[in-house]
């Protein structure tokens, strides 16, 4: 019966490990740079991109007409579903664990049961580490062939994928196609 607790015990702190690993995962920072071509005339394909932007939240903060650089920033938000499933983890998880120190360690009682409260934990620190001010830089290059506008764009990975989506036909937009096809 002592290696059947002892190896619950290792298979929930094996979870509970997992469990943070994802928390530190879901707020990495996952900035890119990506180069991105358009057969339109460079003042169009600025203006629709400042327009996407714009609708989509973001703020110019600065530009340099020297470099042919424009910053955007804006607030990145939680999801707050996934806060809802993270504590809801946590604390089946912190249950468990409870479970067994208790099978474990009888002389405690049902206190180790009350790591279920340190479940919410999960969500909040999501939430915390989640949000927060992120940076879009669109940068001019020169004109490269018969290529007339040609961008460098620096942001969250997960922006630049919509922004793809969503202005690749309208602006005739198009990359290398690696953000499009990479799993993460």
């Amino acid at each position: 019966m002592d290696s059947v607790l002892s190896s619950t015990l290792l298979l929930t702190l094996l979870m509970g490990i997992g469990l943070l690993f994802f928390l530190r995962a879901a707020s990495k920072d996952r900035t890119t740079v990506v180069e991105v071509n358009s057969s339109r005339p460079p003042l169009e394909v600025l203006e629709g991109l400042n327009q996407w932007l714009l609708q989509r939240g973001w703020q110019t903060i600065a530009g340099d007409p020297e470099q042919q650089l424009l910053r955007f920033e804006g607030q990145v938000e939680a999801s707050v579903p996934l806060a809802v499933l993270l504590s809801v983890l946590g604390a089946s998880g912190a249950t468990a664990l409870g479970l067994v120190l208790r099978q474990l360690l009888p002389a405690l009682s049902y206190w180790p049961l009350l790591l279920a409260l340190l479940g919410p934990l999960a969500g909040r620190i999501y939430l915390i580490r989640a949000r927060r001010l992120e940076t879009l830089e669109l940068r001019l290059l020169p004109q490269q062939g018969f290529v007339p506008t040609t961008l460098k764009l620096r942001a969250h990975r997960d922006e630049l994928i919509a922004l793809e989506r969503s202005l690749g036909r309208s602006l005739n937009l198009h990359s290398d196609g690696r953000l499009l096809s990479s799993p993460l």
